[in-house]
Formats: structure tokens, sequence, C-alpha cells
């Protein structure tokens, strides 16, 4: 029977990205630590990395990976240019650095199907929560209402608030988002730490306010096995 494991790292685990230096050894060290504490390798991993869309390239972009990508971005900054990545093999780890954003695992257990979506600012004020699940339902043919979601920690709504989303948080709109969707809300695993008072977790808008000595990402990573 398929099983999917998700894992979330924090700060004791040192930082799984580094803005300034994206070669960065320690960050590959860190990330190789990581997984493979939970036997996972970085060669069957591959890494989704952000880029900011612009007004001709909107946000909500979404790629189906095959074994090509296995060890794409871990060790550099390699990059498909989405917002999310959908795969359908078991041992195929997905991995997301973010620090305030809210890293999505999203798995269809009848198509054995598996995403990870980064859901931050600009993807949920183009309603990037829906359209994760949309993807996943006009590809898969996944019914909603049987997918299962496991959150990461997020930036809380007192210190980073959405203003186009009616100054919702990061975590607010992503849950009205994905439930009106047509998830529910027993089959979401909330990781509800606010990264921006926790500690454990990296902030990245604290860190630009001067808050936090130390700029960095946790990470989220997931993988179906047998």
């Amino acid at each position: 029977m398929t099983q999917v494991a998700v894992h979330i790292s924090s700060v004791k685990d040192g930082s799984m990205y580094n803005r300034a230096d994206l070669f960065d050894s320690s960050v590959l060290q860190n990330r190789k630590s990581f997984l493979t504490k939970f036997d996972i390798q970085p060669t069957q991993t591959t890494r989704l990395s952000f880029v900011y869309g612009t007004e001709t390239s909107p946000y909500c972009r979404y790629a189906i990976l095959d074994s090509k990508h296995k060890g794409l971005g871990m060790n550099d900054d390699a990059s498909l240019g989405v917002d999310a990545v959908v795969t359908s093999h078991k041992g195929h780890a997905l991995l997301l650095p973010v620090a305030d954003c809210v890293g999505t695992v999203l798995y269809d257990p009848d198509h054995q199907v598996l995403m990870l979506s980064h859901l931050g600012r600009h993807s949920l004020e183009q309603y990037g929560g829906i359209k994760s699940v949309d993807f996943l339902v006009k590809n898969f043919d996944s019914d909603p209402s049987q997918l299962r979601v496991w959150l990461t920690p997020a930036a809380g709504k007192g210190n980073y608030s959405i203003w186009a989303l009616d100054n919702k948080g990061m975590k607010e709109a992503s849950l009205e988002q994905l439930l009106e969707a047509g998830i529910m809300q027993t089959n979401i695993i909330d990781n509800s730490a606010d990264t921006t008072t926790d500690k454990s977790y990296y902030s990245y808008s604290e860190f630009l306010k001067g808050n936090r000595a130390e700029d960095g990402d946790h990470a989220i990573v997931a993988m179906m096995t047998d």
C-alpha cells in the first residue's frame, strides 16, 4: 500500500537555501543531512525553485515531473520556473525551501499522485490554492474531497498580511482557497507555527525588518513510498 512521507525541517537542521550564495556548500550539506535522516537521497529529489512571475508570465504555473528531473536544483539553482511540481512515481521526492510562504503537499491516494505547491503572496493573489487543486482534477481526475494535504508553518497575519486579499494571513488565505476548491478540513494536516514569532523556523520578512540575525529557509519534503 502506498504511503506518503512528509517532513518539515527547522532552524536546527540549518538553512536549506541561501539567497546570497546559490552554491553555498553548507546549504547543500544541510539538504543532504536532512534528507538522509529519512532515507531520501538528493539524487532522487527535485527541488521546487520558486521564480517570480511577470505581467506576461503570471503565477500558478505547474509541471509534471519524470525521472529526468530527479536531482534537479539540489546542487545548483536550476529551475523549471513553476509554482508547483507533480509526480506519479514512488521514490521521487519533492523538496521546497520556504521562509514565510506556505509549502503545500497534496496527495491523491486514489490515483497515487503527489504535488508540492508554493503558496506565497503572489500565487495566493492569483488563487494558487484553488488552481493547484484544479490542476490535479483536470490532469489526473482527482476528487478534491479525497485529497490529503500537509501545510508548513507560515507568516502570521499579525506581522504579514496580504492587502490584496483583504489583509488575510498566508495560512488563512491558503486554507480558505483549499477549502473552496473542495478539500475536506479533516484531510488537512497543518503545522500552525507562525514563522514571524516562532524562532524554530526561518522568517525572511523578519530578517528584512532586522528582527532576525540570520537569513535562511526551512524546507518541506514529500515522497510516495511502498
